[in-house]
């Protein structure tokens, strides 16, 4: 038997980086000896690591791989987990220009047969190969500046025009809105606040409700959000290029963006329609 999908993830400080590499490569002969005495095979070959961090702390590390046993493992620049591509730094630009390159080659190949389609079958193509694709795992997106979204913006933009034959020289806005499509960046949001209202509601993993507090107002002074009682705590972060994108931060800020009288929706259908009104009214 081989065992798939099996990963180890640790933190430190730069300076405990060759400290942490012992522990993980400790970790590896444990979990190795492990595999062997359940008749698992664990192969090496495929085996990746990657270093996590700011562009800084990164570029002050001088370690280049991992050993692992027998086995030396360089770290890469990006590895995949669970169908997303992770960078080193996470700006999520090598995930990012992956599914521009993936869609844009399913654009060209409906395109091809787009004479003998039907408007319906046409969407539902599109849904199916390109959306798929620009939906998953969106949320982990959110907060990255315009220019990293520009490129699946422009993904949207070309599906809709192949769907409705229009050309480069008709305005994309009115052809979203007739196909009831809303722009990337409001996907990521619409994501984060479905998310957010199912931890509320109990229909989400317990590790993702977890990271979520209610905001709670000082007693010595009274402000209008106390009037809000599903106002979320925002958390501060010291990396605004990191964890302010992280879900306690991001969901937090979508959710209390919105109305009081949608976040109060009685169910995830009804919740799910106002606020897609709310972004595409």
């Amino acid at each position: 038997m081989i065992a798939d999908d099996t990963q180890l993830q640790n933190s430190a400080k730069p300076e405990d980086v060759d400290h942490l590499l012992g522990s993980i490569s400790s970790c590896f002969s444990d979990i190795k000896n492990w595999m062997t005495e359940n008749k698992l095979k664990l192969n090496s070959e495929k085996m990746e690591a990657i270093l996590v961090g700011t562009r800084q702390k990164i570029a002050s590390l001088t370690v280049t791989d991992l050993q692992l046993d027998d086995a030396t493992v360089p770290f890469s620049p990006a590895v995949k987990s669970l169908g997303v591509f992770l960078d080193s730094t996470l700006s999520m630009q090598t995930h990012i220009s992956f599914i521009i390159k993936t869609c844009f080659f399913h654009l060209r190949r409906i395109a091809s047969i787009r004479r003998y389609l039907t408007h319906d079958a046409c969407v539902k193509l599109v849904v199916s190969l390109i959306f798929s694709r620009l939906d998953y795992c969106n949320s982990l997106l959110a907060g990255l500046p315009a220019s990293s979204i520009h490129g699946l913006q422009r993904v949207q933009n070309a599906a809709a025009r192949l769907t409705l034959r229009k050309t480069k020289r008709d305005h994309i806005t009115p052809l979203l809105r007739s196909l009831h499509w809303l722009p990337v960046n409001t996907r990521i949001s619409y994501k984060l606040s479905t998310l957010v209202y199912k931890c509320l509601n109990d229909s989400a993993p317990e590790y993702l409700q977890s990271s979520l507090d209610l905001y709670t107002q000082p007693s010595d002074r009274p402000l209008r959000s106390a009037a809000d009682p599903l106002r979320l705590h925002i958390p501060r972060s010291k990396l605004a290029s990191a964890g302010q994108r992280a879900f306690p931060s991001a969901g937090p800020s979508a959710w209390n963006s919105l109305p009081l009288e949608l976040r109060q929706s009685p169910s995830l259908g009804s919740f799910k329609s106002k606020l897609k009104t709310q972004f595409f009214p």
